[in-house]
């Protein structure tokens, strides 16, 4: 995943890309994680992919599975939403 900004958006790309990259670093295979995370194998490679509409809740399911964070944080003021 790229250095940004707090304020940054990320994509559902980028989330898929570190899902695939830390499995693989963790020598894990898809069907591994996904019944690690109790997800099905199809949603996993889904969300490597990057589709759009995946399930938030299990996109959270296969963080927590692989020991990676998410953080959301309000904005810093309302002027960041102009």
């Amino acid at each position: 995943m790229s250095s940004r900004s707090r304020t940054q958006s990320v994509t559902v790309e980028e989330i898929g890309a570190v899902v695939r990259q830390t499995r693989v670093a963790h020598g894990l295979r898809q069907d591994q994680l996904a019944a690690a995370a109790g997800v099905g194998v199809r949603f996993l490679v889904e969300l490597e992919r990057g589709k759009s509409t995946v399930r938030f809740d299990k996109v959270l399911a296969v963080l927590n599975a692989l020991g990676c964070r998410f953080d959301v944080a309000p904005p810093a003021s309302s002027e960041d939403h102009a």
